[in-house]
């Protein structure tokens, strides 16, 4: 991820749209991935298996909005290819960097605002002297079932917060999905179709790694009574951790530009990007 965030700004012929919001989805699974890091070190590298209120509140925060943010990102990037395919001499004109810009602060404004209360709430509950956590960082439906009193505000609030986010931006992500294929179903060309269709094949690879098992985890925790908490403990870290990883790896295989940048990177000698190319 920071690799790509580095080419990006070194190169400015991938100053546009579409790797801007590229960027926007490698920091979110930075922050994603640095939020779940201070309580799973010390769990498996320095054998620390506590922690302090406040921090597991402070890390709950962090996870939960960088999970809005890339969902957030994922929705915007939906609405990038299908200017691009359904209107490709206007992208320009209406993807400015201006408007870019406000996106991206919209995004960052959503994810915190809606998240700031759910620390605070869960602040003011009691908690029962066991206070054992399924996973090795702190989640808020995890760290709201320690509670010893009524946590159904607290839980509705959370179910509001999930829905009017994560639910929101997944119909919007079909949404767009259905006017893209609409696109390209009115093209002539079947050759044009294909080029147009894989564009979008890196972005439904991110939107499958960061949605499948987040719908599973927030149903087996809210309905999943039966579940193993096994299945609970293996789907959260599916959801955390895949995508972060797969990510860069998707977008740099499928993404020609970059990947022959990090490939001019990584070369050595004084090889051209033609012998590059070659290769």
């Amino acid at each position: 991820n920071g690799l790509i965030l580095w080419v990006v700004k070194s190169e400015s012929s991938l100053h546009q749209p579409m790797y801007y919001f590229l960027s926007m989805l490698a920091v979110t699974d930075l922050g994603l991935s640095a939020s779940t890091l201070p309580t799973m070190l010390t769990i498996y590298m320095m054998g620390v298996r506590e922690v302090a209120l406040d921090m597991c509140l402070a890390q709950l925060f962090f996870i939960h909005t960088f999970s809005i943010m890339e969902s957030s990102v994922l929705l915007t990037m939906a609405f990038d290819r299908f200017v691009a395919i359904s209107s490709p001499l206007r992208y320009g004109t209406i993807l400015t960097n201006p408007r870019i810009a406000r996106l991206g602060l919209a995004i960052v404004v959503r994810s915190i605002g809606l998240h700031i209360p759910a620390p605070i709430m869960l602040k003011k509950l009691p908690y029962c002297r066991k206070r054992q956590l399924s996973h090795s960082y702190c989640l808020h439906p995890d760290v709201m079932k320690l509670a010893c009193t009524d946590t159904h505000i607290n839980s509705a609030y959370g179910l509001f917060v999930v829905l009017s986010t994560l639910g929101v931006d997944s119909v919007l992500i079909v949404l767009s999905y259905g006017l893209i294929l609409h696109t390209v179903l009115s093209i002539a060309s079947k050759t044009e179709r294909l080029k147009a269709l894989n564009t979008c094949v890196s972005h439904i690879c991110s939107v499958l790694l960061f949605y499948t098992p987040m719908i599973g985890l927030s149903m087996i925790h809210r309905f999943g009574k039966w579940a193993s908490p096994c299945s609970r403990v293996l789907l959260s870290y599916l959801h955390f951790l895949t995508p972060p990883v797969l990510n860069p790896v998707v977008y740099t295989i499928k993404t020609k530009q970059i990947r022959l940048r990090i490939l001019r990177i990584f070369q050595s000698g004084g090889a051209s990007i033609g012998d590059i190319q070659g290769h």
